[in-house]
């Protein structure tokens, strides 16, 4: 009887926190956890800020240094994507939105997303429906039906603190289970092909 082999999911996430530490990072962090506690995967967080010397000055893909080309092509190639980012003027923040300028638009086909936010209070909770759907809804994205928003006071010394937001992150993982799983079996079914060959 042959071994059942299974190939755990590339989980990216992206934070669009500038600053370290980094409240978004921090969040998306918890995310990429609670989702490696339910199903095998890699994860890797790629933080904008890091990246920021590197991105803010190029206008075309081909101008961007190894790092920044490596970061794209792990959030083109991931199974899944968590994306937090710090809400700033009412948006997600202009480096993050110049990254993803650099993706191919058809790459990020029917993924899932799990969409997160921070904010410095609950006025700008809705930028996840009002900022991040519509962005990520041009990749033609599964968008995850929960979004996670939280603000300064969840946190202390940049831990998640909040009882209720840490519940609602769970809840936004186990809301998004059926569709990472229906990710996990697309992948497997991909995979089973190129080792018969």
């Amino acid at each position: 009887m042959k071994a059942t082999m299974t190939y755990p999911l590339r989980v990216v996430a992206v934070s669009g926190g500038l600053q370290r530490p980094s409240k978004s990072a921090v969040l998306a962090e918890h995310l990429l956890d609670l989702i490696a506690h339910e199903v095998p995967c890699q994860k890797r967080l790629i933080g904008i800020g890091e990246l920021a010397p590197q991105l803010a000055g190029a206008v075309w893909r081909s101008q961007l240094p190894d790092r920044v080309q490596q970061a794209l092509a792990a959030v083109e190639q991931a199974d899944v994507l968590v994306v937090a980012t710090p809400v700033f003027r009412g948006s997600y923040t202009g480096l993050f939105k110049h990254f993803f300028d650099f993706i191919d638009q058809d790459a990020l086909v029917d993924k899932p997303v799990l969409l997160a936010a921070t904010g410095g209070s609950e006025r700008h909770a809705l930028v996840i429906d009002h900022q991040l759907r519509p962005l990520f809804s041009f990749f033609q994205t599964r968008t995850l039906p929960l979004g996670v928003y939280a603000t300064d006071k969840d946190f202390v010394d940049y831990g998640l603190q909040d009882k209720a937001l840490i519940a609602r992150a769970r809840l936004a993982v186990q809301r998004a289970l059926p569709l990472i799983e229906l990710s996990r079996q697309s992948c497997a079914s991909q995979v089973k092909p190129l080792l018969a060959a």
